[in-house]
């Protein structure tokens, strides 16, 4: 964890502020300071329009500053690796808003019931519809070519996490039991990557941006696409409801400032990965895997109806890994805050669709990417500026979700060169149209060119 840092003033000065249930801030009142905490994850990069892009961007600050209700507020930044120390810190009355996944925000629901410190969904920060945030990734020298093939295998994943979620669903779907049938490690993502390194583990079940940086550095293959279960997953953001109720008009600043965020990504996605790539120490390419403009990942605040069906159906998993009991969604979940925060803009971000897949070019040395009607021009264009190419992204053939180009199995069909993000389904599309087959990567860019 890095430490946490206190804007607009010092560590010392934050140390001799009374503490109070606002987050560790000062009571408000004739002229007072208030310390608003936000507990967020860096490299967790779905989050990163209520955490590191908008910590960047100093959106939040700015919001407060423009209350002007008297009070001088600062705000206290806490970075972590994962969203339960986040559940943990709020349900303590130490942090007042925390952004994580689904399946954590579960977890953050029924422990601050369970202790009397009830929190709520007020936001959505990064989603993807078919569940394309989480990937099983083996070593890239591995034999496994899918799902079938971990039976009796040790997989490391974070219990209780998004990705353990689709590691669950995903082997159910294969007639494999996630209790008995593989060794699940329950591992925190970085320990799981090294074990993937040191062949102490056959397989990894993570979540962004861990896959995407193995597969860019080498040092993993995708064997499964989260996408291929087609149920939505997503990172949202929630708070306290004493905060919440105590202080509406910051929390209103936050989603304002949250929307600000997302609509600078949305509008400057290659400026916006750079930043999230200078404060975290991720590449910048990787970044832009989930986060550009044809990313994995759509940022949008409104809580859709989609998201919430799919935390209701998130719950079973749950319980059955005895990690929670019942969870009422439905009372967890509470739009009043960015519906007022967002006034009219609200409905039309509730009613947006995700931008349709797209092949993309990051050449060397530019501000913005190129995009491209279809696969094989993208490999045409790379194939022919062999040394000006910084990323090449493309959408699976079947579920959207997009890959790095050389990282991606190809298949040829006629005239069509389609990528695919995991094996299983590239030789499954082969199987079934004749004459298609699997090449390798250096085949394709030469069958393009």
């Amino acid at each position: 964890m890095k430490h946490p840092a206190v804007t607009a003033t010092t560590a010392a000065l934050a140390l001799l502020l009374p503490l109070t249930a606002c987050g560790g801030s000062a009571e408000a009142g004739d002229g007072s300071t208030v310390t608003v905490t936000v507990g967020y994850q860096s490299k967790t990069i779905n989050t990163v329009t209520a955490g590191t892009l908008l910590r960047s961007l100093g959106s939040f600050e700015k919001e407060l500053d423009a209350l002007g209700d008297g009070i001088t507020y600062k705000v206290n930044w806490q970075d972590y690796a994962t969203g339960a120390p986040i559940t943990a810190q709020m349900t303590a009355g130490k942090i007042d808003i925390g952004s994580m996944g689904d399946f954590p925000l579960l977890i953050n629901a029924a422990r601050g019931k369970q202790l009397g410190k009830p929190t709520h969904l007020v936001s959505v920060t990064g989603y993807n519809l078919r569940g394309g945030l989480n990937t099983i990734v083996t070593a890239p020298g591995s034999k496994l070519a899918s799902l079938t093939d971990l039976r009796g295998k040790k997989v490391s994943t974070s219990v209780g996490s998004a990705a353990d979620g689709t590691l669950v669903r995903a082997l159910q779907r294969a007639g494999i039991d996630p209790d008995k049938g593989v060794e699940k490690l329950n591992q925190q993502p970085a320990v799981g990557a090294s074990a993937l390194a040191a062949g102490s583990t056959d397989a990894l079940s993570q979540f962004v941006a861990w896959p995407g940086l193995l597969a860019y550095q080498g040092k993993a293959k995708a064997l499964y696409d989260g996408a291929q279960l087609n149920l939505p997953t997503f990172h949202g953001v929630t708070a306290r409801e004493d905060f919440a109720e105590k202080r509406p008009a910051v929390l209103e600043a936050f989603l304002r400032a949250q929307a600000e965020a997302t609509d600078y990504l949305g509008e400057h996605p290659v400026a916006a990965a750079e930043k999230v790539a200078g404060a975290t120490g991720l590449p910048a390419e990787v970044v832009y895997l989930y986060n550009g403009a044809h990313g994995i990942a759509t940022f949008d605040p409104a809580i859709k109806p989609q998201l919430v069906s799919a935390l209701k159906q998130d719950v079973s998993v749950l319980k059955s890994a005895k990690l929670t009991g019942d969870v009422d969604v439905d009372s967890f979940v509470d739009d009043q805050y960015v519906r007022k925060a967002l006034g009219t803009d609200y409905a039309k971000r509730l009613a947006a669709a995700p931008a349709p897949a797209a092949s993309e070019v990051w050449p060397k040395g530019a501000t913005e990417t190129r995009a491209f009607k279809s696969p094989a021009q993208l490999l045409r264009y790379v194939a022919e500026h062999p040394d000006g190419i910084r990323a090449a992204y493309v959408p699976d053939a079947t579920t959207g979700t997009l890959w790095f180009a050389d990282r991606a199995v190809w298949v040829a069909d006629g005239d069509q060169l389609l990528p695919f993000v995991a094996p299983a389904t590239a030789r499954a599309y082969a199987a079934g149209h004749g004459g298609a087959r699997v090449v390798t990567y250096a085949d394709a860019l030469e069958r393009a060119s």
